[in-house]
Protein backbone atom coordinates (compact mmCIF):
# COMPACT_ATOMS: atom_id res chain seq x y z
CA UNK A 1 0.00 0.00 0.00
CA UNK A 2 1.26 3.49 -0.84
CA UNK A 3 1.49 6.05 1.95
CA UNK A 4 -0.97 8.23 0.00
CA UNK A 5 -3.52 5.42 0.23
CA UNK A 6 -3.30 5.39 4.02
CA UNK A 7 -2.70 9.05 4.83
CA UNK A 8 -4.97 11.52 3.07
CA UNK A 9 -5.85 15.19 3.21
CA UNK A 10 -9.40 15.35 1.91
CA UNK A 11 -12.50 17.48 2.48
CA UNK A 12 -13.75 17.13 6.07
CA UNK A 13 -17.52 16.70 6.55
CA UNK A 14 -17.37 17.75 10.15
CA UNK A 15 -18.11 21.16 11.77
CA UNK A 16 -14.94 21.43 13.87
CA UNK A 17 -15.60 25.10 14.60
CA UNK A 18 -18.70 24.27 16.67
CA UNK A 19 -16.77 22.28 19.26
CA UNK A 20 -16.61 23.75 22.75
CA UNK A 21 -13.24 25.36 23.49
CA UNK A 22 -11.84 26.99 26.66
CA UNK A 23 -12.54 30.71 27.02
CA UNK A 24 -8.88 31.62 26.54
CA UNK A 25 -8.86 29.80 23.20
CA UNK A 26 -12.01 31.41 21.78
CA UNK A 27 -10.31 34.55 20.35
CA UNK A 28 -7.69 32.37 18.64
CA UNK A 29 -10.37 30.03 17.33
CA UNK A 30 -12.32 32.96 15.95
CA UNK A 31 -9.23 34.28 14.19
CA UNK A 32 -8.49 30.87 12.68
CA UNK A 33 -12.03 29.86 11.73
CA UNK A 34 -14.15 33.00 11.77
CA UNK A 35 -13.93 34.00 8.11
CA UNK A 36 -13.07 30.57 6.72
CA UNK A 37 -15.40 28.55 4.56
CA UNK A 38 -17.74 26.85 5.46
CA UNK A 39 -17.65 28.47 8.91
CA UNK A 40 -18.81 31.84 7.65
CA UNK A 41 -21.81 30.50 5.73
CA UNK A 42 -22.75 28.38 8.75
CA UNK A 43 -22.76 31.41 11.03
CA UNK A 44 -24.06 33.86 8.42
CA UNK A 45 -26.32 31.92 6.04
CA UNK A 46 -27.76 33.68 2.99
CA UNK A 47 -30.84 35.75 3.85
CA UNK A 48 -32.01 36.86 0.42
CA UNK A 49 -32.48 35.01 -2.90
CA UNK A 50 -29.66 37.06 -4.45
CA UNK A 51 -27.25 36.05 -1.66
CA UNK A 52 -28.29 32.42 -1.99
CA UNK A 53 -27.87 32.50 -5.77
CA UNK A 54 -24.37 33.91 -5.41
CA UNK A 55 -23.45 31.20 -2.89
CA UNK A 56 -24.82 28.43 -5.12
CA UNK A 57 -23.06 29.84 -8.18
CA UNK A 58 -19.73 30.63 -6.52
CA UNK A 59 -19.50 27.16 -5.00
CA UNK A 60 -20.26 25.44 -8.29
CA UNK A 61 -23.49 23.91 -7.01
CA UNK A 62 -25.55 25.47 -9.80
CA UNK A 63 -24.80 26.15 -13.43
CA UNK A 64 -26.25 29.26 -15.00
CA UNK A 65 -26.51 32.97 -14.32
CA UNK A 66 -27.56 34.46 -10.99
CA UNK A 67 -30.87 35.46 -12.54
CA UNK A 68 -31.46 31.89 -13.71
CA UNK A 69 -30.82 30.56 -10.20
CA UNK A 70 -33.09 33.16 -8.60
CA UNK A 71 -35.88 32.40 -11.06
CA UNK A 72 -35.65 28.68 -10.35
CA UNK A 73 -35.70 29.26 -6.58
CA UNK A 74 -38.70 31.53 -6.89
CA UNK A 75 -40.57 28.73 -8.62
CA UNK A 76 -39.94 26.40 -5.68
CA UNK A 77 -42.78 25.71 -3.27
CA UNK A 78 -42.41 27.32 0.16
CA UNK A 79 -41.43 24.56 2.60
CA UNK A 80 -43.42 24.18 5.82
CA UNK A 81 -41.76 25.19 9.09
CA UNK A 82 -41.78 22.86 12.11
CA UNK A 83 -42.56 24.34 15.53
CA UNK A 84 -39.57 23.27 17.62
CA UNK A 85 -41.47 23.88 20.86
CA UNK A 86 -44.41 21.62 19.97
CA UNK A 87 -44.75 18.46 22.06
CA UNK A 88 -46.01 15.16 20.61
CA UNK A 89 -48.52 12.89 22.22
CA UNK A 90 -47.22 10.03 24.37
CA UNK A 91 -47.48 6.44 23.16
CA UNK A 92 -50.03 4.27 24.98
CA UNK A 93 -47.38 1.93 26.37
CA UNK A 94 -48.05 -1.11 24.20
CA UNK A 95 -44.99 -2.88 22.87
CA UNK A 96 -43.79 -1.58 19.52
CA UNK A 97 -43.18 -3.69 16.43
CA UNK A 98 -40.25 -2.45 14.30
CA UNK A 99 -40.66 -3.44 10.63
CA UNK A 100 -37.79 -4.68 8.50
CA UNK A 101 -36.19 -2.24 6.10
CA UNK A 102 -37.24 -4.34 3.09
CA UNK A 103 -40.92 -3.89 3.98
CA UNK A 104 -42.88 -1.05 2.39
CA UNK A 105 -41.46 2.41 3.07
CA UNK A 106 -43.65 5.52 2.95
CA UNK A 107 -40.85 8.07 3.10
CA UNK A 108 -37.17 8.51 3.83
CA UNK A 109 -35.78 11.38 5.89
CA UNK A 110 -32.54 13.21 5.06
CA UNK A 111 -30.81 16.17 6.70
CA UNK A 112 -29.18 18.10 3.85
CA UNK A 113 -25.60 19.28 4.45
CA UNK A 114 -26.18 22.71 2.97
CA UNK A 115 -22.88 24.17 4.18
CA UNK A 116 -20.81 21.45 2.45
CA UNK A 117 -20.92 22.07 -1.33
CA UNK A 118 -19.01 18.85 -2.23
CA UNK A 119 -21.70 16.87 -0.40
CA UNK A 120 -24.64 18.20 -2.45
CA UNK A 121 -24.16 15.70 -5.34
CA UNK A 122 -24.19 12.72 -2.95
CA UNK A 123 -27.33 13.97 -1.24
CA UNK A 124 -28.89 14.55 -4.65
CA UNK A 125 -28.12 11.01 -5.82
CA UNK A 126 -29.81 9.59 -2.73
CA UNK A 127 -32.83 11.89 -2.99
CA UNK A 128 -33.25 11.10 -6.69
CA UNK A 129 -33.09 7.33 -6.20
CA UNK A 130 -35.48 7.44 -3.25
CA UNK A 131 -37.96 9.85 -4.84
CA UNK A 132 -38.63 7.45 -7.70
CA UNK A 133 -40.06 4.84 -5.29
CA UNK A 134 -41.00 6.77 -2.11
CA UNK A 135 -41.35 10.25 -0.67
CA UNK A 136 -38.15 11.94 0.48
CA UNK A 137 -38.42 14.50 3.27
CA UNK A 138 -35.39 16.80 3.33
CA UNK A 139 -34.64 18.66 6.56
CA UNK A 140 -33.15 22.14 6.16
CA UNK A 141 -32.48 25.05 8.49
CA UNK A 142 -34.49 27.75 6.71
CA UNK A 143 -37.12 28.27 4.03
CA UNK A 144 -34.51 29.76 1.69
CA UNK A 145 -32.29 26.69 2.00
CA UNK A 146 -35.33 24.52 1.33
CA UNK A 147 -36.10 26.38 -1.88
CA UNK A 148 -32.44 26.18 -2.92
CA UNK A 149 -32.35 22.39 -2.45
CA UNK A 150 -35.64 21.97 -4.32
CA UNK A 151 -34.33 24.13 -7.19
CA UNK A 152 -31.06 22.16 -7.29
CA UNK A 153 -32.91 18.86 -7.65
CA UNK A 154 -35.27 20.38 -10.21
CA UNK A 155 -32.32 21.60 -12.29
CA UNK A 156 -30.65 18.18 -12.24
CA UNK A 157 -33.84 16.74 -13.75
CA UNK A 158 -33.66 13.23 -12.27
CA UNK A 159 -35.80 13.29 -9.12
CA UNK A 160 -39.54 12.71 -9.09
CA UNK A 161 -40.24 16.19 -7.76
CA UNK A 162 -43.79 15.39 -6.59
CA UNK A 163 -42.13 13.17 -3.97
CA UNK A 164 -39.54 15.74 -2.83
CA UNK A 165 -40.58 17.59 0.34
CA UNK A 166 -38.18 20.06 2.00
CA UNK A 167 -39.06 20.70 5.65
CA UNK A 168 -37.66 23.46 7.85
CA UNK A 169 -36.46 21.56 10.90
CA UNK A 170 -32.95 22.62 11.98
CA UNK A 171 -30.53 19.93 13.13
CA UNK A 172 -26.92 20.07 14.25
CA UNK A 173 -25.62 17.50 11.82
CA UNK A 174 -26.39 15.30 8.81
CA UNK A 175 -26.38 11.86 10.50
CA UNK A 176 -30.14 11.47 10.73
CA UNK A 177 -29.92 7.67 11.01
CA UNK A 178 -28.54 8.14 14.49
CA UNK A 179 -30.75 10.84 16.01
CA UNK A 180 -33.86 10.40 13.86
CA UNK A 181 -36.98 8.48 14.89
CA UNK A 182 -36.82 4.69 15.10
CA UNK A 183 -40.24 4.09 13.62
CA UNK A 184 -42.48 1.24 14.65
CA UNK A 185 -46.13 0.29 15.00
CA UNK A 186 -48.10 0.04 18.25
CA UNK A 187 -50.73 -2.54 19.17
CA UNK A 188 -53.45 -0.31 17.69
CA UNK A 189 -51.69 -0.20 14.30
CA UNK A 190 -50.62 3.42 14.70
CA UNK A 191 -47.09 4.49 13.81
CA UNK A 192 -44.93 5.33 16.81
CA UNK A 193 -41.57 7.07 17.03
CA UNK A 194 -39.06 5.54 19.43
CA UNK A 195 -36.87 8.28 20.88
CA UNK A 196 -33.57 7.20 22.50
CA UNK A 197 -31.20 9.61 24.22
CA UNK A 198 -28.85 11.19 21.70
CA UNK A 199 -25.75 12.72 23.29
CA UNK A 200 -22.62 11.12 21.87
CA UNK A 201 -20.19 14.06 21.92
CA UNK A 202 -20.30 16.18 25.08
CA UNK A 203 -18.00 18.83 23.56
CA UNK A 204 -20.29 19.37 20.58
CA UNK A 205 -23.77 21.00 20.48
CA UNK A 206 -26.42 18.35 19.86
CA UNK A 207 -29.60 19.78 21.39
CA UNK A 208 -31.28 20.20 18.00
CA UNK A 209 -30.45 16.63 17.01
CA UNK A 210 -31.66 15.26 20.34
CA UNK A 211 -34.90 17.27 20.05
CA UNK A 212 -35.55 16.36 16.42
CA UNK A 213 -37.77 13.33 17.13
CA UNK A 214 -40.21 15.22 19.36
CA UNK A 215 -40.50 18.20 17.00
CA UNK A 216 -40.85 16.04 13.87
CA UNK A 217 -43.35 13.67 15.52
CA UNK A 218 -45.51 16.53 16.78
CA UNK A 219 -45.55 18.01 13.28
CA UNK A 220 -46.70 14.70 11.74
CA UNK A 221 -49.02 13.72 14.59
CA UNK A 222 -47.09 10.60 15.65
CA UNK A 223 -46.98 9.60 19.31
CA UNK A 224 -43.53 9.17 20.85
CA UNK A 225 -42.18 6.42 23.07
CA UNK A 226 -39.09 7.53 25.01
CA UNK A 227 -36.31 4.95 25.09
CA UNK A 228 -34.13 5.38 28.17
CA UNK A 229 -30.94 4.28 26.43
CA UNK A 230 -28.01 6.15 24.99
CA UNK A 231 -28.02 4.67 21.52
CA UNK A 232 -28.26 5.57 17.86
CA UNK A 233 -30.28 4.22 14.97
CA UNK A 234 -27.12 3.03 13.23
CA UNK A 235 -26.79 0.39 15.94
CA UNK A 236 -30.10 -1.37 15.34
CA UNK A 237 -31.35 -3.77 12.67
CA UNK A 238 -34.76 -5.46 12.82
CA UNK A 239 -35.98 -8.30 10.60
CA UNK A 240 -39.62 -7.48 11.38
CA UNK A 241 -40.13 -11.05 12.59
CA UNK A 242 -38.81 -10.90 16.13
CA UNK A 243 -35.04 -10.49 15.70
CA UNK A 244 -33.02 -7.42 16.67
CA UNK A 245 -29.31 -7.01 15.93
CA UNK A 246 -27.05 -4.55 17.78
CA UNK A 247 -23.33 -4.30 18.41
CA UNK A 248 -21.62 -4.37 21.79
CA UNK A 249 -21.38 -0.57 21.56
CA UNK A 250 -24.71 -0.59 23.41
CA UNK A 251 -22.86 -1.64 26.57
CA UNK A 252 -20.13 0.99 26.11
CA UNK A 253 -22.82 3.66 25.86
CA UNK A 254 -24.92 2.28 28.76
CA UNK A 255 -22.52 1.11 31.45
CA UNK A 256 -25.23 0.20 33.94
CA UNK A 257 -26.78 -2.44 31.67
CA UNK A 258 -25.68 -6.02 31.24
CA UNK A 259 -27.08 -8.49 28.72
CA UNK A 260 -29.98 -9.59 30.94
CA UNK A 261 -31.06 -6.14 32.13
CA UNK A 262 -30.77 -4.71 28.62
CA UNK A 263 -32.98 -7.43 27.18
CA UNK A 264 -35.51 -7.04 30.01
CA UNK A 265 -35.75 -3.32 29.34
CA UNK A 266 -35.98 -3.70 25.56
CA UNK A 267 -38.72 -6.33 25.99
CA UNK A 268 -40.76 -3.80 27.97
CA UNK A 269 -40.72 -1.39 25.00
CA UNK A 270 -40.21 -3.40 21.79
CA UNK A 271 -42.07 -6.46 20.55
CA UNK A 272 -39.22 -8.86 19.76
CA UNK A 273 -38.08 -12.37 20.66
CA UNK A 274 -34.32 -12.53 20.10
CA UNK A 275 -31.43 -10.08 20.41
CA UNK A 276 -28.13 -10.77 18.62
CA UNK A 277 -25.10 -8.79 19.81
CA UNK A 278 -22.12 -8.49 17.46
CA UNK A 279 -18.64 -7.18 18.28
CA UNK A 280 -17.80 -3.59 17.45
CA UNK A 281 -15.00 -2.40 15.18
CA UNK A 282 -11.77 -0.98 16.53
CA UNK A 283 -10.44 2.39 15.34
CA UNK A 284 -14.01 3.45 14.56
CA UNK A 285 -15.75 5.85 16.92
CA UNK A 286 -19.44 5.01 16.41
CA UNK A 287 -19.35 1.27 17.09
CA UNK A 288 -22.47 0.89 14.97
CA UNK A 289 -23.63 -2.45 13.67
CA UNK A 290 -24.40 -1.09 10.19
CA UNK A 291 -20.65 -0.98 9.52
CA UNK A 292 -20.38 -4.74 10.08
CA UNK A 293 -23.59 -6.28 8.78
CA UNK A 294 -26.66 -5.61 6.64
CA UNK A 295 -29.80 -7.66 6.95
CA UNK A 296 -31.18 -8.21 3.47
CA UNK A 297 -33.90 -10.72 4.42
CA UNK A 298 -34.99 -12.55 7.55
CA UNK A 299 -32.50 -15.36 6.88
CA UNK A 300 -29.77 -13.63 4.84
CA UNK A 301 -27.11 -11.28 6.16
CA UNK A 302 -24.28 -9.50 4.39
CA UNK A 303 -21.15 -9.16 6.52
CA UNK A 304 -17.98 -7.15 5.94
CA UNK A 305 -15.03 -9.42 5.19
CA UNK A 306 -12.09 -9.61 7.60
CA UNK A 307 -9.53 -8.21 5.18
CA UNK A 308 -7.10 -6.35 7.45
CA UNK A 309 -5.32 -6.78 10.76
CA UNK A 310 -7.31 -3.98 12.42
CA UNK A 311 -10.66 -5.59 11.59
CA UNK A 312 -9.72 -9.26 11.58
CA UNK A 313 -10.89 -10.16 15.07
CA UNK A 314 -14.21 -8.26 15.08
CA UNK A 315 -15.23 -9.26 11.56
CA UNK A 316 -14.16 -12.90 11.96
CA UNK A 317 -16.21 -13.13 15.14
CA UNK A 318 -19.16 -11.49 13.40
CA UNK A 319 -19.10 -13.92 10.48
CA UNK A 320 -18.78 -16.92 12.79
CA UNK A 321 -21.57 -15.60 14.98
CA UNK A 322 -24.04 -15.57 12.10
CA UNK A 323 -22.80 -18.88 10.73
CA UNK A 324 -23.91 -20.59 13.94
CA UNK A 325 -26.86 -18.34 14.88
CA UNK A 326 -30.52 -18.59 13.91
CA UNK A 327 -33.10 -15.86 13.72
CA UNK A 328 -36.08 -15.64 16.05
CA UNK A 329 -37.95 -18.08 13.80
CA UNK A 330 -35.22 -20.70 14.22
CA UNK A 331 -33.91 -20.32 10.65
CA UNK A 332 -30.13 -20.46 10.10
CA UNK A 333 -28.56 -17.50 8.38
CA UNK A 334 -27.13 -17.50 4.90
CA UNK A 335 -23.94 -15.46 5.38
CA UNK A 336 -22.52 -13.54 2.41
CA UNK A 337 -19.31 -11.52 2.61
CA UNK A 338 -18.81 -8.08 1.14
CA UNK A 339 -15.33 -6.64 0.56
CA UNK A 340 -13.94 -4.33 3.23
CA UNK A 341 -11.87 -1.44 1.86
CA UNK A 342 -8.75 -0.66 3.90
CA UNK A 343 -8.84 1.97 6.61
CA UNK A 344 -7.20 5.32 5.94
CA UNK A 345 -6.41 8.39 8.04
CA UNK A 346 -7.76 11.76 6.96
CA UNK A 347 -5.62 14.67 8.13
CA UNK A 348 -3.74 12.24 10.39
CA UNK A 349 -6.53 12.47 12.99
CA UNK A 350 -9.64 10.82 11.55
CA UNK A 351 -9.69 7.08 10.94
CA UNK A 352 -12.06 6.40 8.05
CA UNK A 353 -13.84 3.04 7.73
CA UNK A 354 -15.68 2.31 4.49
CA UNK A 355 -18.40 -0.35 4.56
CA UNK A 356 -20.66 -1.61 1.79
CA UNK A 357 -23.09 -2.79 4.49
CA UNK A 358 -23.89 0.90 5.06
CA UNK A 359 -26.62 0.72 2.42
CA UNK A 360 -30.34 1.57 2.35
CA UNK A 361 -33.12 -0.75 1.16
CA UNK A 362 -36.23 1.09 0.00
CA UNK A 363 -39.16 -0.32 -1.97
CA UNK A 364 -37.32 -2.71 -4.25
CA UNK A 365 -34.10 -0.73 -4.43
CA UNK A 366 -30.81 -0.89 -2.57
CA UNK A 367 -28.71 2.28 -2.47
CA UNK A 368 -25.12 1.06 -2.08
CA UNK A 369 -22.21 3.38 -1.21
CA UNK A 370 -19.27 3.34 -3.60
CA UNK A 371 -15.92 5.06 -3.16
CA UNK A 372 -14.18 5.07 -6.52
CA UNK A 373 -12.05 2.01 -5.75
CA UNK A 374 -11.78 -1.51 -7.28
CA UNK A 375 -13.75 -3.06 -4.39
CA UNK A 376 -16.83 -1.15 -5.60
CA UNK A 377 -17.34 -3.53 -8.52
CA UNK A 378 -17.09 -6.60 -6.29
CA UNK A 379 -19.59 -5.16 -3.81
CA UNK A 380 -22.10 -4.21 -6.52
CA UNK A 381 -21.84 -7.63 -8.17
CA UNK A 382 -22.43 -9.27 -4.78
CA UNK A 383 -25.59 -7.25 -4.28
CA UNK A 384 -26.78 -7.95 -7.82
CA UNK A 385 -26.09 -11.68 -7.55
CA UNK A 386 -27.82 -12.23 -4.23
CA UNK A 387 -30.64 -9.69 -4.63
CA UNK A 388 -31.71 -10.28 -8.25
CA UNK A 389 -35.18 -8.82 -7.69
CA UNK A 390 -33.81 -5.47 -6.51
CA UNK A 391 -32.49 -2.49 -8.41
CA UNK A 392 -28.95 -1.88 -7.12
CA UNK A 393 -28.17 1.85 -7.18
CA UNK A 394 -24.55 2.97 -6.57
CA UNK A 395 -24.20 6.20 -4.60
CA UNK A 396 -20.88 8.05 -4.81
CA UNK A 397 -19.89 8.35 -1.14
CA UNK A 398 -16.20 9.25 -1.49
CA UNK A 399 -16.78 12.72 0.00
CA UNK A 400 -19.43 11.80 2.56
CA UNK A 401 -17.37 9.01 4.10
CA UNK A 402 -14.90 11.57 5.40
CA UNK A 403 -17.55 12.56 7.91
CA UNK A 404 -17.63 8.98 9.19
CA UNK A 405 -20.66 7.54 7.41
CA UNK A 406 -22.34 6.79 4.12
CA UNK A 407 -25.81 6.08 2.71
CA UNK A 408 -27.38 4.32 5.69
CA UNK A 409 -26.05 6.91 8.13
CA UNK A 410 -27.57 9.79 6.14
CA UNK A 411 -31.09 8.37 5.73
CA UNK A 412 -33.93 7.24 8.00
CA UNK A 413 -36.92 5.32 6.70
CA UNK A 414 -40.55 5.66 7.80
CA UNK A 415 -42.60 2.50 7.17
CA UNK A 416 -45.72 2.58 5.06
Amino acid sequence: MRLSDFLRFEYIIYPLWRRAVPNWLKPISEQVFGRAFPVYVDRHPPQEPSEMARYLGDEGIFDGSLNDIITLMESAPRPPVVDLSAQPSVHDGSRIHIPAQWEHTERVLMSWGVIYPPLWPMHAQMAEAISQVAEVEILVTSELWGRAVWAYLQQRGVATMANVHPLVLPTNDIWIRDYGPIMGVGANGQKVALNPIYAVLPQYPQALDDGMVNAWSAYHGYPVQPLNLHTEGGNLWSDGRGTLIMSSQIFYSNRFYNRRTLEDYLHSIIDYDKLIITPRLTLEETGHVDLLVKLVSADTVFVSANSSASTYQALTKTRRLFERETNAQGQPYRVIELPTPPLYLNWVTYSIRRAYTNALTVNGRVLVPVFGIPEDDIALRTYETHLPDYDIIPIDSAVGINGGGAVHCMTKEVPG
